[in-house]
């Protein structure tokens, strides 16, 4: 039998802490235990990515713990501010790192964030565009850098509403997530007939919540507009059936979890076209599943759901490519082959 310790940060399994990266490691670590691997999970206490000196510490402490030669995938969000733990140790471990998104230079020192890297025997990463972000950012050899795109579970399809008005958002409320441009695009669709539902963790950052509100009343529309908090399971999955169609107004994005389970239940997508996400929405012969406009751009935000709103024939194109696209999707097996077929990789390595 395979082993791998996976190093992850706390709350992993927090449902106060939903998180698209969180999600992502929970479902490797339980795919790799059904593909046979033994998988120790090693929690790095701490507020990751900026840790005290306690929280490296002890991440020192549990990695010294392991056997020489012990196959380690540490979580990037860890991996990314412990150079000072992980580069020493790279020797004597093996050591692969999960990125979900690059932190180097926003978060962390890009120095520390490459130093880590390139002492890894290989890097994942969850898009393509977050692999080729990385190489362009730092010195690293392609062939050790690998992606692993999220998975989907089986869902069954929308049904979708005549008009097509059901708009749902699934992120947590934070400005990077674009939901204040979303509000501001729906302010200058008062004439048309909508709701809008906004899914996900109200308490990262409160204040933008607060001044997300009081722009919805402030256009008259907050009766329109509801903030749910989080969804998850079940709930999560009878959101989406219950929409029309999925709207990720993102200002930065690495994938988009969101767009590709949206799409698994053969919902259209409206989404910027930041990071990965037009990788996430992709694209299938009766061409793609949802409409891209820029970041930034409320307007033209605003312009592509009133089309989508006004347009019966659109509305029918974009779903029956959703219903294609949804055919094409990865599953979680997928990623977990994957994410094994690398460690495996890495734990023959000398």
């Amino acid at each position: 039998m395979s082993a791998v310790a996976v190093v992850v940060p706390p709350g992993v399994d927090d449902p106060t802490r939903v998180s698209g990266g969180n999600r992502y490691d929970r479902r490797a670590c339980d795919g790799l235990r059904g593909r046979g691997w033994a998988v120790e999970e090693v929690t790095a206490p701490g507020r990751w990515p900026r840790p005290d000196p306690g929280a490296l510490a002890g991440l020192g402490r549990a990695l010294d713990r392991l056997a020489d030669g012990a196959l380690v995938l540490v979580d990037g969000l860890v991996a990314s501010a412990a150079a000072a733990v992980l580069v020493p140790r790279s020797a004597r471990l093996r050591l692969v790192v999960l990125v979900h998104l690059p932190l180097g230079g926003a978060d962390v020192p890009a120095g520390e964030e490459e130093a880590v890297l390139a002492a890894a025997r290989a890097v994942l990463t969850t898009s393509g565009w977050t692999r080729d972000r990385l190489l362009a950012r730092y010195r690293l050899d392609p062939d050790r850098v690998h992606v692993a795109r999220p998975g989907t579970d089986p869902a069954g399809t929308a049904p979708g509403t005549a008009s097509g008005g059901r708009l749902l958002c699934v992120a947590a409320l934070v400005r990077h997530k674009g939901q204040d441009l979303l509000v501001e695009a729906l302010a200058a669709l008062t004439w048309l007939p909508w709701t809008c539902r906004l899914v996900g963790p109200l308490d990262r950052d409160p204040a933008f919540v607060a001044a997300l509100t009081r722009r919805a009343a402030a256009a008259g529309i907050a009766d329109r507009v509801a903030l749910t908090g989080v969804a998850a399971g079940a709930a999560l999955q009878r959101e989406y059936r219950a929409a029309d169609v999925l709207v990720a107004p993102s200002r930065t994005e690495t994938y988009g979890m969101a767009v590709t389970e949206a799409l698994a239940a053969g919902l259209p997508v409206v989404a910027t076209a930041v990071g990965g996400l037009p990788e996430a929405v992709g694209c299938t012969p009766a061409g793609r599943p949802g409409l891209l406009v820029p970041g930034e751009d409320p307007v033209a935000l605003a312009g592509a759901l009133g089309c989508w709103l006004t347009e019966p024939a659109l509305r029918t194109r974009l779903r029956g490519a959703a219903r294609r696209r949804r055919r094409t999707l990865p599953r979680w097996r997928e990623t977990a082959e994957r994410i094994g077929s690398v460690l495996a990789a890495v734990g023959g390595q000398p």
